[in-house]
């Protein structure tokens, strides 16, 4: 609560005049039992009529000042938990933003979304209602506390005796929705994740007939969730009858033994009238402090998991005295580079010398580090041992937002927003104006079939590029690549669902278009790699191989079985042609 406390108090003026209001109300609310005794003691019993008026606007008074100071503080009090929402939402979106590859890795969207979702929905509704209703309370108490005593000592003992017990049971709520609401907030996490991968997933679900499965798997995380939030509606429905009952009680002690005291007139009727409007000035916070526990035990859940995950620093930042140079040209070398990925080593001993302006193409068996190894170049991954240099300079040492700024990357997943064409592409570029675009999409052979679209760049396209073949994705996201036009390009098996045809005129645009890039091509078939400066071939996180198309041919090994392999059936048509 503390650290939620420091986000409020970037708002001090309307902490200031809300709390101000709150102050004026507790204690216009306070001066109206003692109005009260004046009227009945004074006013009535002793017949000082010229009381009565006076008094009466006061009352007056207060009660069209009550509304109006309730609004305002609860106004300005809603204001600080919208602002304070969205400064966490914000900060805690920008620090997702800023945290490295390999968390994403491991972490679940469904898990995030809650985080930014519903536990920053509960700490709004903590700062909105749950913080001027803690603050509330304390001096309620306090005060009427004070002033019970002030009237009369012993029927306050009597009264607030059997409230004593309402302090353990607070402890005991307290523990219990702590932990209700910790398992509440994990297993939100999980539904929504659950929710998040079939919504995503939906056709495969329905391709392999699996919706009573996934169905049946989600009922059984709801129920889950349903039984959470049943122990929860326990703790209330177990322990808030019983402050009900105590407080209660408390009314009657004070009837009954007020009401003795007035008879053996050692005590005044207004005074017994006075005591009763602050023995309900007492029950009221006392019968709101179980409301008030499951709204800060909610609270402190969801801070907990929103704190954590913001005090989780990216393992992946620009170092103090970073490098940054006006100008990349791309040259890209490898000295004896090894990474691990969770304790298993991926690449060992990679050596590689990448002049500017030339093609490397990497080809490789699956899962043979072909993807690990360009993700160094971008510093997307740290390496374990030995360093990646750009232009002779350790990727460590640089800037980040520089290094990548001066890379363009197509990745194996290729991923489209939810927007039009021109947007996507634009995305690389976002000043690119619409002739940069369209050449943008001419290079990377997609400037037809968008055209053919009724809509043309406008085009809305579907979540993930829904609506679009893969090959259509394929080339608008290599279009948002090549209209950043930075001396590093990475290709991580971006023309695998290309037909040959396109893909030859898309790898011969490469060369022409702009400035000629330092290329990185995935790739697992021959003709997408046969005409790079460099070939080489990973197996086991080791070069296995590694020269021109024409050398590697002549070493027959393991690229000349791939070249064999994928070429033999154009061999076997040309022998049974002679």
């Amino acid at each position: 609560m503390l650290r939620v406390l420091k986000y409020v108090c970037k708002y001090p003026l309307m902490l200031m005049i809300s709390s101000l209001s709150m102050l004026i109300f507790i204690g216009l609310d306070h001066l109206m039992p003692y109005l009260q005794k004046i009227l009945i003691d004074d006013a009535i019993t002793k017949d000082q009529s010229h009381l009565v008026m006076p008094l009466l606007v006061t009352m007056l008074v207060i009660s069209l000042l009550k509304p109006l100071l309730g609004f305002i503080k609860g106004f300005f009090y809603n204001v600080i938990g919208v602002r304070t929402h969205e400064d966490l939402k914000n900060e805690l979106f920008e620090h997702l933003q800023s945290l490295e590859f390999s968390y994403f890795d491991h972490m679940n969207t469904g898990e995030l979304m809650t985080r930014l979702g519903e536990d920053i929905e509960n700490i709004w509704q903590t700062i909105g209602f749950g913080l001027s209703l803690f603050i509330e309370n304390i001096i309620y108490f306090i005060l009427s506390t004070i002033i019970l005593f002030l009237l009369d000592y012993r029927l306050a003992i009597a009264c607030l005796v059997i409230m004593i017990p309402i302090g353990g049971i607070t402890i005991i709520l307290e523990r219990r929705f702590g932990m209700c609401y910790g398992k509440i907030s994990d297993q939100t996490a999980l539904i929504n994740t659950t929710a998040q991968e079939n919504i995503a997933g939906v056709r495969l679900v329905k391709a392999f007939a699996r919706e009573k499965y996934e169905i049946h798997k989600f009922l059984k995380l709801n129920k889950t969730y349903y039984q959470l939030n049943m122990d929860q509606a326990d703790a209330v429905a177990t322990y808030f009858p019983i402050i009900e009952f105590l407080t209660n009680i408390s009314l009657v002690i004070m009837i009954i033994l007020g009401g003795y005291f007035v008879l053996k007139e050692e005590l005044t009727l207004g005074t017994l009238m006075a005591f009763s409007g602050y023995i309900w000035n007492l029950i009221w916070p006392m019968r709101m402090l179980g409301w008030l526990i499951d709204i800060l035990s909610r609270n402190a859940a969801s801070a907990k998991k929103i704190f954590a995950l913001l005090d989780r620093p990216s393992h992946v930042q620009t170092p103090p005295d970073s490098y940054a140079p006006k100008i990349v040209h791309g040259t890209i070398t490898f000295k004896n580079v090894s990474f691990k990925y969770n304790e298993e080593t991926v690449l060992k001993n990679i050596n590689l010398t990448i002049p500017k302006g030339s093609t490397i193409a990497v080809m490789g068996t699956t899962g043979s580090g072909k993807t690990s190894l360009i993700s160094l170049i971008g510093r997307y991954y740290d390496v374990c041992e030995g360093e990646v240099l750009v232009d002779d300079v350790n990727v460590n040492q640089f800037d980040l937002d520089i290094l990548r700024s001066n890379m363009a990357i197509v990745m194996q997943d290729t991923f489209l927003f939810s927007d039009t064409i021109e947007n996507n592409v634009r995305f690389g570029k976002h000043e690119a104006s619409l002739d940069e675009i369209k050449n943008a999409c001419h290079a990377a052979c997609c400037l037809d079939f968008i055209t053919n679209f009724e809509k043309g760049f406008l085009t809305e396209i579907g979540e993930r590029g829904m609506g679009l073949s893969g090959g259509q994705k394929q080339r608008i996201s290599i279009a948002r690549a090549l209209i950043r036009n930075t001396p590093m390009l990475i290709l991580d098996d971006a023309t695998s669902a290309l037909d040959t045809e396109t893909e030859y005129a898309l790898l011969r645009n490469l060369k022409t278009f702009q400035n000629k890039a330092t290329t990185f091509i995935i790739a697992h078939r021959i003709s997408a790699v046969k005409n790079a400066d460099l070939i080489i071939f990973l197996e086991n996180g080791e070069i296995k191989e590694q020269g021109t198309h024409n050398e590697l041919i002549s070493k027959k090994g393991c690229y000349y079985d791939i070249y064999i392999e994928q070429f033999k059936q154009f061999e076997t048509l040309e022998e049974e042609a002679i």
